[in-house]
């Protein structure tokens, strides 16, 4: 039975890639009945007659998936942020970074347009960008007149599935064109009445770019923590995940438990204060959310 890799979803059509040739496929009924959705990324077995009439008859295991956008088997996170129209903020970053580390994918940190910033300004995202990099990400600072850090992307692109996220107008399908020309995706310019961009993408698609694949996805400019737990949200936070391996208490959501290594490293400078007090604040949303039944 053939197997590929479905590359494209649309109004219950899956473009599954096998080889050379991409294959049109629709899911089995049973599918359905069984409330199963084949997502963009999915590794798939299928059977068809020609490649405009194929059948999905099976799902591989997935490693990871996400529900918006809904894709499988993400290898990392390109988070792209600008720095200027939407302003870069440190609290949003971190509300992606927490849900992609969560799902266990490696994220990557873009921030665009800097080439638009003031002296001072441009100061203070450096250091916001050698404190994440201190921390253990990757950090690619993108000019919107050069190709510099475009080229320093490419090499984080290759053999891996890459998901692109991040706010609405921060220049995502902008940084698909400069990756690859040729696909001359439609952008959105600032709406200066709601001070954000306007929604371009329409679905989910892997492109193959640089000898890997990148889903371009649609924005969004909020996050929740379903899926979170307050006992799981340290980990999401890599300086905190090592600090709280020497707290006295296994457990401890580093609040006001005694002998905190956490708390101890912020005090001590170890853990910047404004990560600390974002950890915080997730966890009371996390705390504070209904259950779901």
């Amino acid at each position: 039975m053939p197997t590929g890799k479905i590359i494209k979803a649309i109004s219950g059509f899956y473009y599954v890639q096998d080889g050379e040739q991409i294959v049109q496929c629709r899911g089995r009924g049973v599918f359905r009945n069984r409330n199963i959705t084949p997502l963009v990324g999915d590794f798939v077995h299928y059977k068809a007659d020609n490649l405009s009439e194929g059948t999905i008859l099976g799902i591989d295991e997935r490693k990871n998936e996400l529900v918006r956008p809904p894709i499988a088997n993400i290898d990392q996170a390109i988070l792209v942020f600008s720095s200027i129209e939407p302003n870069f903020s440190p609290g949003l970053l971190d509300r992606f970074l927490v849900q992609v580390e969560a799902k266990e994918i490696t994220p990557l940190i873009c921030i665009s347009k800097i080439d638009l910033l003031e002296v001072q300004a441009l100061r203070e995202l450096e250091q916001y960008a050698a404190i994440y990099q201190q921390i253990g990400y990757v950090v690619v600072m993108l000019s919107s007149t050069t190709t510099a850090g475009i080229d320093a992307l490419l090499p984080h692109l290759d053999g891996k599935v890459s998901v692109l996220a991040g706010q609405s107008g921060v220049g995502k399908s902008s940084l698909l064109n400069a990756l690859d020309s040729s696909l001359d995706l439609e952008t959105a310019e600032i709406s200066t009445h709601l001070g954000r961009g306007r929604h371009t993408t329409r679905h989910v698609e892997l492109l193959s770019i640089a000898d890997g694949f990148i889903a371009d996805t649609p924005g969004f400019s909020s996050l929740d923590f379903e899926g979170v737990e307050a006992e799981s949200l340290g980990a999401c936070f890599l300086e905190i995940a090592f600090h709280a391996q020497d707290c006295k208490f296994r457990g401890c959501l580093h609040l006001k438990e005694p002998a905190c290594a956490v708390k101890q490293a912020v005090e001590a400078g170890n853990i910047e204060q404004f990560r600390y007090q974002n950890y915080l604040q997730f966890l009371e949303e996390i705390k504070s959310r209904k259950p779901r039944y």
